[in-house]
């Protein structure tokens, strides 16, 4: 008997710490963009008068495109806080991380990882 507790409780255990993980993953990622819904948020009402053409693309950051800019979004970074314009040692600072082929790509228009900006963070 003693022993069958002890493994009902390790399992209880290892299922709340996964758990625990998933939990953790989605606040940090938020990828059903649930946080203004339980935190709260500044909720403005759009009327005609104050809606924007559906034409108008606001450009939060000239350096990146509307996918980086939703990936950044995503993980709870604002692109304006993003520098517009990378100088050459932040750039070899990225090589190093990263590695010259993922830089290549995520200059060229590819979307950057949670972990990938994490891990790159150091050189902005």
């Amino acid at each position: 008997m003693k022993k069958f507790l002890n493994m009902f409780f390790v399992t209880l255990g290892v299922i709340f710490f996964i758990l625990l993980l998933i939990g953790v993953y989605f606040y940090i990622t938020d990828p059903l963009n649930l946080k203004p819904i339980i935190f709260g948020s500044d909720l403005t009402v759009i009327t005609e008068e104050t809606a924007e053409p559906e034409d108008t693309i606001i450009d939060m950051n000239p350096a990146l495109n509307e996918k980086q800019e939703k990936a950044l979004e995503t993980f709870g970074i604002d692109p304006d806080t993003v520098p517009s314009s990378i100088t050459p040692a932040q750039e070899s600072c990225f090589i190093e991380i990263l590695g010259q082929t993922r830089v290549n790509e995520i200059k060229a228009g590819d979307l950057p990882t949670a972990t990938e900006y994490f891990k790159a963070q150091s050189c902005i």
